[in-house]
């Protein structure tokens, strides 16, 4: 257990942003009407925001930190630390992180960096930055947290595009001496790291004239080598295996009783299947844990902050909750976070217009 305590240090506010564009799982032309139905019932998801051509996950993180700077009333000068996490950054290089600086009319001594997590993306970027934090050397930090991840995918493999959605969002974290501990539980499976890939995408095998070569693998996948793959059975029982572990272990560990110690379980935002079976292996109260994997599909690491907007943000507004995070994802990594929010700006989701 790679358990880590984040001390004097609050989240503040979260934020999130989709694109325009939404697209149904009736729009597939490669889905009957039946098909997507039994799609619907099965995956549980029905809708999803998919960004067009120009868009990007920076311009979708901007508009959700511009939202949450502001509302926060923020001096942008006071913010010490921005990182971006994200599997679709701008360029290879420079960092995104860096280019959102300058956009976000930062301080040139704010220190910016990117993380490609994927979908622990959140977890990774609370410890890190946390951590980071607890002397009070910094003492307010931004994290994006965003993917246009949609168009990563081929057009033509019905078992990976009907799965994701796009958006941005923001995390504000402050230093606060009075403000109780984080707990982390990062893991990580490297020696399953095939199951979540794009095969030809980086200097292991860079991209060729051939990477761009369609192939039919038969059941309506078709992809080339370019583009991202899931292997569908060993993701599935990556995720209904480790992170209820990971969850039980946190939960024995520091003595939670979790109908009475936990307002609301987060967990990533995969799918219906393996939402429903992690929640059952963990013995977690539905009631519990919000969904909104019809409405947005799967958002990387960006599923957790926008399940905040999107299903609770009135109480996160006005009570104190105690929250238990669970994602995990590319790696393959998994991770689980205790903490707690007290009165928290969460604006209202916001739409990103191209003209912004």
């Amino acid at each position: 257990m790679a358990l880590f305590t984040i001390k004097n240090v609050k989240i503040k506010g979260v934020s999130a942003s989709v694109p325009e564009t939404k697209v149904s799982t009736y729009d597939y032309d490669f889905f009957s009407r039946e098909d997507a139905e039994t799609f619907i019932k099965t995956v549980g998801i029905e809708n999803r925001y998919v960004a067009e051509h120009g868009e990007c996950a920076s311009d979708l993180c901007k508009l959700a930190a511009d939202k949450l700077i502001d509302g926060l009333g923020w001096d942008r000068e006071s913010i010490g630390i921005l990182s971006f996490e994200s599997v679709t950054a701008d360029y290879r290089t420079p960092p995104t992180s860096c280019i959102l600086q300058d956009r976000l009319g930062l301080s040139t001594s704010c220190m910016s960096f990117d993380l490609p997590m994927g979908c622990c993306g959140f977890i990774y970027s609370v410890c890190i930055v946390g951590k980071m934090m607890q002397t009070g050397d910094v003492k307010r930090a931004i994290l994006l947290i965003g993917d246009t991840i949609t168009r990563m995918g081929s057009p033509k493999d019905k078992s990976r595009l009907p799965l994701f959605g796009d958006c941005g969002t923001a995390v504000a974290l402050e230093y606060d001496e009075t403000a109780e501990d984080i707990i982390i539980d990062m893991n990580s499976y490297g020696k399953g790291y095939q199951a979540l890939i794009t095969p030809h995408s980086g200097f292991r095998h860079q991209v060729t004239p051939e990477s761009f070569e369609y192939e039919d693998f038969g059941n309506g996948v078709v992809r080339a080598p370019v583009h991202s793959l899931i292997q569908g059975m060993d993701v599935f029982a990556f995720a209904i295996t480790r992170p209820p572990k990971s969850i039980k272990a946190l939960i024995e560990k520091f003595g939670i009783d979790k109908e009475k110690d936990i307002d609301y379980f987060l967990i990533h935002q995969a799918n219906k299947m393996i939402i429903d079976k992690v929640v059952k292996k963990s013995g977690l109260d539905i009631n519990k844990t919000p969904s909104n994997i019809k409405d947005f599909a799967n958002l990387g690491g960006a599923s957790i902050p926008m399940l905040m907007v999107s299903e609770i943000s009135e109480d996160l507004k006005s009570k104190k909750l105690h929250l238990m995070a669970s994602a995990f994802g590319l790696g393959l990594s998994w991770g689980t976070m205790l903490f707690q929010t007290e009165n928290l700006f969460v604006p209202e989701l916001a739409v990103y217009h191209v003209e912004e």
